[in-house]
Parts: structure tokens; sequence; C-alpha cells
């Protein structure tokens, strides 16, 4: 194992100490328990929104804490669910009197702590909703979940609903909004390489040198197939054959289109893997109104690649195209 790092089981914490002393303008971190909330928190009269997960994944979720986007994200462990408490403690944060909103990957761990937080924070008077993503069409079940997992548009959903939360919207048509995202969103994602957590010091799987896992999950669990490496363009049409087909999308859609990486894919590799989308999806008739392209839902160094689409109407796309200020995803 090569990482840079100082202590495996310090990881976390130095990481978020980092984000502290980078982002102390934007975001506070509180470290007992571990979470990152946006400076100005609470922001009265206000919808607050908090999402997270297990580390391992950044940007995600710390990264988008910010104006116009999340308010607080619950980091846990590497590749481990956070704790009821922290995100107790997170909504009470970013209380402002007009409710919170949690945006939940569907995970089996993620989706029991937050309802204790949930319920523990209604007991408490906070009105809580929230909100499951399982955007990812690879497979119906996986190590982590049951149901499918929730996966890049999850991002999507943080961005769309932090800026309908930034202009006042209720929480009721937060939430609505945060499931018609979802409704509308479909993944799917491949691995060229496994990665290795801190803690292991070994690869989460193996994959030979001339092998490939289509429908990976962010954790390295197991995907649709695992067979013999192949073209950009043979790896694009299985991966949106497979998202196109389930929605379904139709000629004359408008998409968001989100190419991410899954870690330790240069960029080169994938604007290779947008060209190939753009084609893919022009060949059907269905238009890419806004683009997302680079590293926002990793795996650790993990090599490999996921696809997003999100059906567009023209309030999605102004929602989309609101200011957002985060360390991981800023315009306007």
């Amino acid at each position: 194992m090569k990482k840079l790092i100082n202590d495996p089981d310090a990881v976390v914490r130095e990481a978020l100490e980092g984000v502290e002393a980078a982002h102390g303008d934007n975001v506070r971190v509180n470290y007992d328990p571990m979470y990152i909330v946006r400076a100005d928190a609470p922001v009265q009269g206000k919808v607050g929104i908090v999402s997270g997960g297990g580390s391992g994944h950044e940007p995600m979720h710390g990264g988008f804490v910010g104006r116009g986007m999340l308010d607080a994200a619950c980091p846990g462990e590497v590749f481990t669910s956070p704790t009821p408490d922290q995100m107790l403690e997170a909504t009470k944060a970013v209380n402002g009197g007009a409710g919170v909103l949690h945006i939940v990957k569907n995970y089996t761990g993620d989706v029991l702590n937050f309802e204790m937080a949930a319920d523990l924070a209604k007991g408490e008077g906070i009105d809580v909703e929230a909100v499951v993503t399982n955007d990812d069409v690879a497979v119906q079940d996986s190590l982590y979940t049951a149901g499918r997992r929730g996966v890049g548009i999850t991002v999507i959903a943080e961005k769309i609903c932090g800026a309908a939360a930034e202009e006042g919207q209720s929480l009721a048509d937060v939430a609505e909004l945060c499931r018609k995202v979802n409704g509308q969103g479909r993944s799917m994602g491949m691995a060229l390489t496994p990665c290795v957590t801190p803690g292991s010091g070994e690869p989460s799987f193996e994959l030979a040198d001339d092998e490939m896992e289509i429908g990976i999950g962010i954790h390295g669990e197991p995907g649709r197939y695992r067979e013999k490496l192949a073209s950009a363009a043979n790896i694009v049409e299985r991966l949106s054959t497979a998202i196109v087909d389930d929605l379904p999308y139709e000629s004359g859609d408008r998409v968001l289109a989100f190419v991410n990486g899954m870690g330790g894919t240069p960029l080169i590799e994938l604007y290779v893997v947008y060209r190939e989308l753009d084609r893919f999806l022009s060949g059907r008739g269905i238009a890419i109104e806004r683009r997302l392209i680079g590293n926002f839902i990793t795996s650790l160094e993990m090599a490999g690649c996921s696809i997003t689409l999100l059906r567009l109407d023209d309030d999605l796309v102004r929602l989309w195209d609101a200011p957002v200020d985060t360390p991981g995803l800023r315009w306007g």
C-alpha cells in the first residue's frame, strides 16, 4: 500500500483538519461528533439540507457543503456509514426553523442511521423529511443494499435541492423536488482496478490486468459482469444502453450528462468517455443540455468511471444553473 497518510486510523480526522484549514471561510468542522457545516449555519427561514456517508468518496459529501448545496455533511470512517449522533447534531446545527431534508444514498447503514437520527430530531421538535436515492441500474441488490444503490444522482440532487432551498422553497417542496430528481435519473459505473482502504492495506476485490468490472459499486461491490478489457466506445455503449433503456429515455428528451471519475482516472480519459456518450445519445435523439465531467464521487484511487443521466425540464435547468459555492463545486 502506498498512500499519502500518517496513520491509517487517523485518515478521516486529519483530512477534516485539512478541509478546515483550506476552506475555513466557507465551512466549519465539528469533531465530536464529526460533521462539516456551512460557516453561516443555521440560516434562518431556510430549509437545511444534510447528507453523508462513508469517507473515501471525496469530494462527496463534505466537499459539497456551502451556499447553494448542502448545509452539512456527516463523514463516516472509510466506506463506513456515519452514526446517528453525527446526523442528529448536524441536523440541529442547520435547523433554521424551516425544517431539514436528509438526502440519503440507499446503503443499509446510511438508511437505518439517518432514520434513527430523524426520529430523534423530530423528538426535539425539528421537522425532518428524508429522500433515499437509488439510481444505480447495475444490480437490484448488492453487498451493501436492499434494492438499488444510490450513486451519481445524489450529487445532482444535492445541487438542485440546494438551489431550491436557497431561494426559500418549503421543506415539502424541496423534498418532492428531490424525489423527482431521483425518479428521473439513472446511473451505472465500471472499474478498471480495485482500491485499497487505508485500514486493510489490501485491494477491495481482485481484477486481472486484462479484466474490467461492469456495474461496479462505489465501495468495490461486484457488478453485472467481469470480462476482458474493451474500448471506451464499447464500455460507454454498455453503460449507456442499460441506463437509457431503464427509465426509459426517449428521442426528444433533454438531459444532464454526468461523467464521473472513480478517483484514479485522468480527465483525458473522462473526456474520451464523454465524447462517446455524446455520440451515443445523439444517435438516439437525446440532447445533452447540461453536463458535469470530473471526479465527484470517487472510490479512493479506483480507476474507472460512472455515467449518470437526468431528464431535464426548464425548472431543473434553472435550479442546476443557480449559483453554488462549495469546495467541490462552484459557479455563478
